[in-house]
């Protein structure tokens, strides 16, 4: 595991539009600010009143629900709704055990968040098909994002990122308005080349924001990639170390070896946060967890 860190207090800033495509299921639809981000009180007098300081404890995780090979649990989608519910309930940070109260999926069926939504009401879902991709196993429905929180979820919206015709990756974000913050998940492909994934990560920081942000994903390449210098930019990962794009590895290879990083939760510059990976193999996936306690000041 990694150790604490603290980040440095620095402005965000944000980058260039996207565009929103469609609504989806599990959430109500509102709508958002132009630029993303939840917006401060006011007082009567018209004055700005900063947020309350807020603790989200979220994890980010690409479970591998497909019937695909290289996922384990594939084939038996209650056996790895178990294991998701299991991370929630319990995810390591920083040497403790803390739960979660914001979790960001990728390759999650609609059966495991229908579950979800039945096995804990005060939990909000939302949840968007990913294009392209095959159905679930054992009739758990399509493959896709999802955001979980045990907080109202609301201006729920789907956004195709910019691609190549038929193979545009869609964002998935939301408002947590009991924390002032924006939410976002998305997962980008792994053959994607250089030009295609900055023009993606350009539309994300877009999508997330100047405000209180919480947002990542499997974005499918390294941090060193040029292509997610908008990303770096705006915000921190929240496990880099300093300038240097680092942090643990998370995808797995065929034996569990950790082999990349490709797995990212991006927070607003001026929080501070702890940020963990199991340093053992995870088995219900080809991806290991990441997991962050985020305090917004």
């Amino acid at each position: 595991m990694r150790s604490p860190r603290a980040l440095i207090p620095l402005l965000s800033i944000c980058a260039a539009g996207a565009v929103v495509t469609a609504a989806l299921t599990g959430a109500s639809i509102e709508g958002l600010p132009g630029e993303g981000g939840s917006a401060p009180a006011a007082h009567a007098d018209g004055a700005v009143q900063p947020p309350d300081a807020v603790t989200i404890n979220a994890v980010t995780w690409n479970v591998c629900g497909g019937v695909e090979p290289s996922c384990p649990l594939g084939g038996d989608p209650a056996a790895l709704g178990e294991q998701i519910a299991q991370r929630m309930k319990g995810t390591e940070v920083g040497g403790r055990t803390v739960a979660a109260n914001a979790v960001l999926l990728q390759e999650v069926c609609e059966g495991h968040v229908r579950a979800f939504k039945k096995a804990d009401s005060r939990w909000t879902w939302a949840f968007a098909p990913s294009p392209g991709v095959s159905s679930c196993s054992r009739g758990q429905g399509r493959l896709g994002v999802a955001i979980g929180a045990d907080a109202p979820l609301a201006g729920v919206e789907r956004t195709e990122l910019p691609s190549p015709p038929g193979r545009a990756p869609v964002a998935l974000c939301g408002e947590v308005s009991s924390w002032t913050t924006r939410v976002c998940v998305t997962q980008l492909g792994s053959s994607e080349d250089a030009a295609w994934r900055r023009k993606q990560a350009t539309a994300l920081a877009a999508l997330a924001g100047s405000g209180r942000v919480l947002f990542g994903g499997d974005l499918g390449a390294v941090p060193e990639s040029p292509a997610f210098d908008p990303l770096y930019r705006a915000y921190e990962e929240c496990d880099q170390s300093g300038e240097s794009r680092a942090g643990a590895m998370t995808r797995q290879d065929w034996t569990g070896a950790a082999v990349q990083k490709t797995d990212y939760l991006f927070i607003s510059r001026d929080a501070a946060v702890s940020c963990s990976v199991p340093a053992e193999r995870v088995k219900a996936s080809d991806h290991r967890p990441l997991s962050a306690m985020v305090r917004y000041p």
